[in-house]
């Protein structure tokens, strides 16, 4: 981080070992769950959690977030368990972030800095680690903000003449020019990234995506499948660099499996807009695979935060299996759920035991059989457009070309990609659904 805006970081949670967790409640209490959640995200910070206080009261306080009363009670409980931090289980302004830690003379971080404070501990990768900085520099320009102690006008020098600008506005424009060179830099890692996805669409292997909620045992199972030798540990955001692997032994053709960073509840909307291409190649996948902690009593709402996500970068739409993962530590066998009409509805396993492995097997295998469109396709002379672009997809498997200048294709592609063409404007997406979907 430039040395410039140091000033206006907030204390780091790996600079202190010791916190208070504070749980402000506006309205109905979210339950335990997303108390416990809290703790563990701070656990996995490296911090210790020496105390807990809740805060009820009915709407935030524009000062503090919560009471003065129950500043003060804040006050005496930081002093009386010798917490180097405190950390409020919500999203803090500016403003109410600085007079809190004034009073409580103390550092003080909020959710969304905890979880980018974690971001950058478990960040490995260039692409990872440039999507950390890129995350934390967007939220830290909404710390700067007037009444700073050294936002003294500065002096023109020769060929400066003038009032100069003021510190706050330095660094605002040297944190505008750090955020646009690292967005150059993760549009030229897209770049290489998209180019991976059209190789695998040339090699015509499937990928499957494994997504879910944080510290559901994503990696656990992808481990389990691939040998991928992925980091996999019983704490929030254990991987953050995806990773695909090849998975041996499916019916039918080889399939590709990715696994990437898992979901929370109020991720920060900084995250989710850093790390958009690394969610994004969800969009690549004939088929999601969303692994749920079966054993989590909080896991429909869990769930929910996932299909959240994946609807807001366009993926909510894919074909998906649900995994319930865990199921040794509740009473379930493991198992295939099927529907009325025979379809795998969901797949209970074990990823630590095992359980349930080869019924996963087989709902991937079915899963992906129906993930893929092959047919022959006649394309009119005016839909040379979407010729091209059925070339440029790498899905085309074979074409001849007819006395009438127009074309007769075999094509072989997802239902992703068919879809994504059938919402082509105008003619080009009407002639996709008539040829692929229809």
């Amino acid at each position: 981080m430039p040395a410039l805006i140091e000033d206006f970081a907030p204390a780091a949670a790996g600079g202190a070992d010791t916190a208070l967790l504070l749980h402000p409640i506006f309205g109905p209490d979210r339950g335990p769950e997303s108390r416990t959640e809290f703790g563990l995200l701070a656990r996995s910070a490296g911090l210790e959690v020496v105390d807990e206080l809740l805060a009820p009261r009915d709407a935030p306080d524009p000062r503090f977030l919560v009471g003065s009363g129950k500043v003060e009670e804040l006050r005496e409980r930081v002093a009386e368990s010798g917490a180097g931090l405190v950390l409020v289980n919500a999203r803090l302004s500016p403003v109410q972030e600085r007079n809190l830690a004034r009073t409580l003379k103390c550092g003080v971080l909020d959710r969304t800095t905890l979880i980018l404070d974690i971001f950058a501990q478990r960040a490995r990768s260039h692409e990872g680690k440039l999507q950390v900085e890129l995350a934390q520099l967007r939220h830290l320009s909404t710390r700067l903000v007037r009444g700073w102690t050294h936002l003294e006008r500065q002096r023109g020098g020769i060929g400066m003449r003038g009032p100069g600008e003021t510190q706050l506005e330095t660094d605002r424009r040297l944190l505008g020019i750090r955020i646009q060179q690292l967005t150059a830099r993760l549009a030229k890692v897209q770049q290489r990234r998209e180019q991976g996805r059209r190789a695998r669409h040339r090699g015509d292997v499937p990928l499957a995506a494994l997504v879910g909620y944080t510290n559901a045992g994503k990696s656990t199972l992808f481990n389990r499948l691939t040998q991928g030798g992925v980091m996999a540990r019983d704490q929030l955001f254990a991987t953050l660099d995806p990773t695909v692997r090849r998975i041996e032994g499916l019916a039918g053709s080889p399939v590709l499996l990715s696994d990437t960073v898992g979901f929370i509840r109020d991720l920060p909307h900084e995250l989710v807009a850093a790390f958009r291409s690394t969610l994004e190649e969800t969009l690549s996948a004939s088929l999601v695979v969303h692994v749920i902690d079966a054993a989590d009593p909080d896991r429909l709402q869990q769930q929910a935060v996932v299909e959240e996500v994946l609807a807001d970068i366009g993926a909510g739409a894919l074909p998906m299996l649900k995994v319930f993962n865990k199921v040794d530590l509740t009473e379930r066998e493991a198992g295939l759920e099927r529907s009325a009409g025979g379809e795998v509805s969901a797949v209970w396993i074990s990823a630590e035991s095992g359980a349930g492995l080869e019924d996963l097997a087989v709902a991937l295998s079915e899963g992906l059989a129906e993930g893929r469109i092959r047919r022959r396709i006649h394309v009119p002379v005016e839909g040379q457009r979407l010729r091209s672009m059925l070339f440029d997809l790498g899905v085309v498997l074979d074409e001849a070309i007819e006395p009438d200048g127009s074309s007769l294709l075999e094509v072989d592609l997802d239902h992703r990609d068919a879809r994504r063409l059938a919402r082509l404007k105008g003619g080009d997406g009407q002639l996709a659904e008539q040829l692929l979907l229809n």
